[in-house]
């Protein structure tokens, strides 16, 4: 190799343009290669949340300034205790399912779920299944029992003008009411002090429900709301399920300062 400064000199300098010419060269190339964006998958719907234990869910409380008594959990079956299930209905979510063949209601939610109240049904000669909406609601409604009842059990007379609300009231701590081309059906979906019903034949052709329950399905209900009654889930039950018959009356109708659902 040559001692010569000016030799050295101009080696470097050819090494140092050499280098810079190549890197120009990376950035150009790297300025012409596209860089694929990677789309974060969208999140699944948040499963619903679980409700905890039976024995709080179903404790007693005040509610709307009335005391509810607590269901003797022990005593329940436990497939009749509020619970989030995989749907079995197929329907939409906030479509509400009444399952007859296993006192089954659900209320269909997002995430293929439900969530799954045990009921009480009409006794034999009252059953009634068919679809309609929820178009009114009301909490602790007084009950007035319709002349029918009246005559069939004449010791109701005295609440012929009205039953005041209560834990003992038939209605329970809330009434949803059904209607079918804007009127009523006089079928409903209700509270009763009798949690020992739950599971049985033992209403008047409406769906009853733990106390506890109803406050909780009546929360979730805000709006006009389809509702199919079906003998049970299976393909043939929805065709069975079309009905015109109303169900036996329960009450003398919707009262006046119930909220209507829009």
């Amino acid at each position: 190799m040559s001692d010569n400064p000016l030799f050295s000199e101009r080696l470097n300098r050819r090494a140092f343009l050499g280098a810079s010419a190549l890197g120009a060269a990376s950035l150009a190339l790297s300025a012409c290669t596209t860089t694929d964006v990677v789309v974060p998958p969208t999140p699944a719907p948040a499963p619903e949340p679980a409700f905890g234990d039976a024995a709080t869910m179903y404790s007693a409380r005040v509610d709307e300034g009335y005391s509810l008594p607590a269901i003797p959990v022990a005593k329940l079956d436990p497939k009749f205790v509020r619970q989030i299930v995989d749907d079995p209905t197929g329907e939409k979510p906030g479509t509400i399912v009444v399952d007859t063949s296993q006192h089954f209601l659900y209320l269909v939610r997002d995430g293929g779920k439900a969530i799954r109240y045990g009921v009480s049904l009409g006794k034999a000669g009252f059953g009634w299944t068919g679809s309609a909406v929820v178009q009114a609601r009301k909490k602790w409604p007084v009950w007035t029992p319709p002349p029918e009842m009246i005559q069939r059990r004449p010791e109701l007379a005295k609440y012929k003008d009205g039953m005041p609300p209560g834990p003992q009231s038939p209605l329970g701590a809330r009434a949803l009411y059904l209607f079918r081309d804007g009127k009523d059906t006089m079928y409903r979906l209700h509270g009763t002090p009798e949690w020992d019903s739950i599971g049985k034949n033992a209403s008047s052709g409406c769906v009853r429900f733990m106390n506890q329950d109803i406050i909780d399905l009546y929360s979730r209900v805000n709006g006009v709301t389809q509702v199919y009654v079906r003998p049970n889930l299976s393909p043939a039950g929805k065709v069975m399920a079309v009905s015109n018959r109303t169900a036996e009356p329960i009450d003398a109708g919707v009262p006046k300062d119930a909220e209507i659902l829009k």
